[in-house]
């Protein structure tokens, strides 16, 4: 790791100024990026992170002050000019094309030819399983996108831009679909482009991450430079005060007791190879966190439980009926609702606005015969979005302008518009700030007190310990413990996921 005193500059960005129809989202901020450093850039969504990105990557050039690199004043007026002067970024809302293959993407637009500029295949597939191979990796470089998982994805996005030869790579929250092992992976890639000289700056609300692999810490405030300093300078709170302009004490709010009654109860669930004997309880006004890899069948569970995916075997059970599920339809109509991992995707409709996706699951509520009550639609949409604190200049905005926070709540809203006997909620606080993240919290706290059984599944230990009065540890497609509030550490944990792995694969050699 390397100090703000050691290296030289590659990069600065000084006095950086952008307006969107004459409202500033960023005045005067400053950035300084060192050659080989791994440079965390962070503040709550809104804070102007990404347009400071957009603006250094060339997808906005009308904005003022300098960006000087190598020492050279530059100004990029698109993207290809920007990755031409070695600058890639990773985003975080990955646009693979579904329907390519790996290698197809990976050089997109910068495919080998042969004989009247023909793509050569042949050559494409052997440079992509090079480049794999340097890199560790063994996936197939024929794969379609569409038939990679979201982690696989986020690989693929990496491998993209280590292709290049940048020399700048930005990567916005890299990790927020990645297992631990691939993190690990990640992170051994970054300290081997820091050794080349490659500057990384690096997004992520995840302070775990932050003081593993980075050696400066920038923060942006509402749209202005708060400060910058050496990480060895730096801790969690202190970082978090400057992001919020105050201290954030007691992120996890105290649980109130869960209720006796049974709400909700599965048994042994099964499906194809993703799951199987998944059997357990929810009771009222109860938090059941569900920890475990990614791989180990959590999202698969909920899916199947919301109608995504079908069931080969098992029963569910609601406030004691046994439920027939096939669709989200017939899940959404018995009081479920699930808000999944991938809200981009799944859970909005980004170019529609937030009265719309509010509507959009509750035809039933807020419209008669294909008419839209408009006047009701207004009067629940503003009261929900009040309740949940959602920051936007009206129910018109798009969701797609919102931040990660916000765009979260509007997830819950469309669904806390109905009423609900239990709510899933996959990844509730993937890409969002700390600040955000301490009123989904809340929010869960409130609805848990109000008596909402709701299941939870988080790639986040802390989270699941912080929020959960009971969790489930699933593994190799099983539920392999559950864990008392008072038991839920994350050694714990971790014994009974590592214990599983040992099982399958003692299992394995043992059919051999």
């Amino acid at each position: 790791m390397r100090t703000q005193e050691s290296g030289d500059l590659l990069l600065t960005m000084e006095g950086i100024c952008k307006s969107f129809s004459g409202v500033k989202v960023l005045e005067d901020v400053s950035l300084r990026l060192r050659k080989g450093s791994v440079h965390a850039l962070v503040g709550e969504n809104g804070a102007g992170k990404s347009t400071l990105m957009k603006i250094l990557t060339g997808m906005y050039d009308d904005y003022e002050g300098t960006i000087t690199l190598d020492g050279k004043a530059v100004r990029f007026p698109d993207e290809r000019a920007a990755l031409n002067a070695g600058i890639s970024i990773v985003a975080q809302e990955l646009t693979p094309i579904p329907d390519l293959t790996i290698a197809e993407n990976i050089f997109i637009g910068r495919e080998p030819t042969r004989f009247k500029g023909i793509i050569s295949y042949k050559k494409l597939y052997e440079m992509t399983r090079k480049l794999m191979n340097t890199l560790g990796l063994d996936y197939d470089p024929r794969t379609k996108m569409w038939e990679l998982s979201v982690a696989e994805t986020q690989m693929v996005e990496i491998i993209k831009a280590i292709s290049r030869d940048s020399r700048l790579i930005v990567m916005d929250e890299p990790t927020s679909a990645l297992t631990d092992a691939e993190t690990r992976y990640l992170f051994g890639q970054i300290e081997q482009l820091r050794a080349k000289d490659i500057s990384i700056i690096f997004i992520s609300h995840k302070f775990d991450e932050i003081f593993r692999i980075c050696d400066e810490v920038t923060v942006l405030r509402d749209g202005k430079f708060i400060g910058s300093q050496p990480i060895e300078n730096l801790d969690q709170d202190k970082i978090v005060t400057m992001m919020v302009g105050r201290e954030i004490s007691d992120i996890y709010p105290t649980l109130s007791p869960s209720g006796d009654t049974v709400a909700f109860e599965v048994s042994n669930l099964g499906r194809s190879d993703k799951f199987k004997n998944v059997s357990f309880q929810v009771k009222k006004g109860e938090i059941v966190g569900i920890s475990g890899i990614m791989g180990a069948g959590r999202t698969e569970v909920a899916r199947a439980i919301f109608g995504l995916d079908r069931l080969d075997v098992g029963e569910i059970m609601l406030d004691g009926e046994k439920l027939v599920i096939r669709s989200p339809k017939d899940a959404i109509k018995k009081g479920i609702a699930m808000a999944s991992e991938d809200r981009k995707n799944l859970g909005l409709v980004l170019v529609k606005s937030i009265k719309d996706n509010i509507s959009l699951p509750n035809m039933d509520i807020f419209s008669r015969r294909w008419v839209i009550k408009s006047k009701k639609l207004q009067n629940e949409a503003k009261a929900i979005s009040a309740k949940l604190s959602i920051k936007a200049p009206s129910l018109d905005t798009d969701a797609g302008n919102l931040s990660g926070g916000n765009q979260q709540k509007v997830v819950l809203a469309k669904w806390l518009v109905r009423s609900l006997k239990l709510l899933i909620l996959d990844e509730p606080t993937r890409g969002i700030d700390v600040g955000a993240k301490t009123e989904i919290y809340r929010l869960m706290r409130d609805l848990a007190k109000e008596g909402l059984p709701i299941l939870m599944i988080s790639s986040e230990l802390p989270e699941v310990i912080g929020m959960s009065h009971r969790v489930l540890v699933m593994a190799e497609g099983r539920i392999q413990g559950e864990l008392s509030r008072e038991q839920a550490t994350q050694e714990n944990i971790m014994q009974l996921i590592v214990a599983a792995g040992k099982e399958e694969h003692e299992s394995g050699e043992a059919t051999r």
